[in-house]
């Protein structure tokens, strides 16, 4: 397996004091050549321990992905995602969220989409739009916030006392990123159609919603749940970065094929 080492993936843990501190183009030294082929490598061994953890069942991934528009989210789910059995797998993208929604607590469509035992569940995007674009977009109050920040730390708790571990990526990307991959957008036809106008605002607030986001992930940042800070300015190191935060997870939980006795013998079969 050619997952990244552990003393790399920590030192893109969060620093609750200075979220934004790292360059999101910082490399550790590494080259997109070596980072594709690892990724390659890499696959077959997660496609595997995501098939244990089927045959399992006995705990689930959320994979949370979050961060500004074009810092690919997208990517990661067609690159590193794109590996694993449909069987075992639940991917679901949140934008603003519609009328029906609106009616509900602003956690309910995140429950109903959480990933049962033994399955790996995306979020591109999650709860934590809550807290920065339903503000923005008028869908609750700054005196909202305090009481949403609480349920989203009883609602991790919860979590994980269900046996569902969230891992939780900031896709970092820098603002002159952002406007090249905006820029890309507009000018290839088979990039155009993921442009809204909401892009456009989303960069000219870039600043103020750094500043927002850092507050959110000192807040939310812990050591049952942390956030890892991902440089996403390279799209290669990003999606090496995930699929190794993804494989170390599977690590932990010490995964084989379950020992279960079978429910007939060979020798029931040869009498059929």
């Amino acid at each position: 397996m050619s997952r990244l080492p552990d003393s790399l993936l920590d030192a893109c843990r969060c620093n609750p004091a200075a979220p934004f501190a790292q360059d999101p183009a910082r490399d550790f030294g590494l080259d997109k050549q070596t980072a594709k082929l690892a990724l390659t490598e890499l696959r077959p061994w997660l496609n595997q321990q995501q098939r244990m953890l089927w045959a399992n069942r006995r705990h689930a991934l959320l994979l949370i992905l979050q961060g500004t528009d074009c810092s690919g989210k997208d990517g990661v789910i067609r690159r590193v995602i794109s590996s694993f059995d449909p069987q075992g797998l639940r991917i679901h993208s949140f934008q603003k969220p519609d009328a029906c929604e609106q009616r509900h607590d602003f956690l309910w469509r995140y429950q109903r989409r959480l990933p049962g035992l033994g399955l790996l569940g995306v979020f591109n995007r999650s709860y934590y739009e809550g807290l920065i674009s339903d503000p923005l977009d008028g869908l609750c109050s700054a005196a909202e916030l305090p009481a949403r920040q609480q349920a989203i730390q009883s609602f991790e708790t919860q979590l994980i006392s269900q046996s569902i571990q969230p891992l939780k990526c900031f896709l970092q990307l820098s603002r002159d990123e952002q406007k090249h991959r905006l820029q890309e957008r507009l000018e290839k036809p088979h990039k155009r159609w993921k442009l809204h106008s909401s892009d456009l605002q989303s960069y000219r607030e870039f600043d103020l919603r750094q500043q927002r986001w850092a507050e959110q992930l000192s807040a939310s940042h812990s050591v049952a749940a942390p956030w890892y800070m991902i440089p996403a300015d390279h799209r290669w190191l990003r999606d090496w970065l995930v699929a190794s935060l993804l494989a170390r997870e599977l690590e932990r939980l010490k995964l084989d094929w379950p020992d279960t006795p079978p429910p007939f013998s060979l020798e029931d079969l040869q009498r059929c």
